[in-house]
């Protein structure tokens, strides 16, 4: 009987180190996984950054994925935050095609989804917006009605709602 696939959010406390990067996404991937966010950055500790990562698996391959992440040399703490409440946020940047009377109700798009407005052209608004992944799926949603130009996005982000990560400890688990 096969598990139904699960979306894991995985935060991965690794040494700030060149290859490390390369190392945890080559294992994900080097076994046929796919990472659907990936979000990197330095931790308050500079010898030390945190990985989050988004990737879909049966409960035993995400069950693999943790176990094997925690073999690796450089990964200090690997936490499965789906497991515990946490916050998530995300940015994008969007240009829109804001045209006429088009650009009033844009405008008052970005004000309802506390957005900012970035750059004002004669034919566009480039906008930036923050939130977790429904809100930004709501807005890019409402906004493509005026025509999407170019959108980007930078990974997910998350943190538990708990404190996972010690600065003082440096312990595999």
């Amino acid at each position: 009987m096969d598990s139904k696939p699960l979306r894991r959010t995985l935060s991965v406390l690794v040494d700030n180190e060149p290859g490390v990067l390369a190392r945890v996404t080559g294992l994900i991937s080097g076994r046929g996984f796919n990472i659907e966010s990936l979000s990197v950055a330095e931790t308050m500790d500079p010898k030390e950054s945190l990985i989050t990562l988004i990737t879909t698996g049966s409960p035993q391959i995400i069950e693999q994925i943790i176990k094997q992440l925690r073999k690796l040399i450089n990964v200090i703490k690997v936490v499965d935050l789906s497991e515990d409440d946490y916050v998530e946020k995300q940015l994008v940047l969007v240009k829109v095609r804001a045209v006429g009377a088009d650009r009033i109700e844009i405008r008052s798009l970005c004000e309802i989804f506390k957005g900012k407005i970035l750059d004002a052209s004669p034919r566009t608004y480039t906008m930036e917006f923050t939130g977790n992944e429904k809100k930004i799926r709501d807005i890019l949603l409402l906004l493509d009605d005026f025509g999407i130009e170019e959108q980007v996005s930078t990974g997910l982000t998350a943190m538990s709602r708990t404190r996972l990560f010690k600065r003082d400890r440096k312990e595999k688990s």
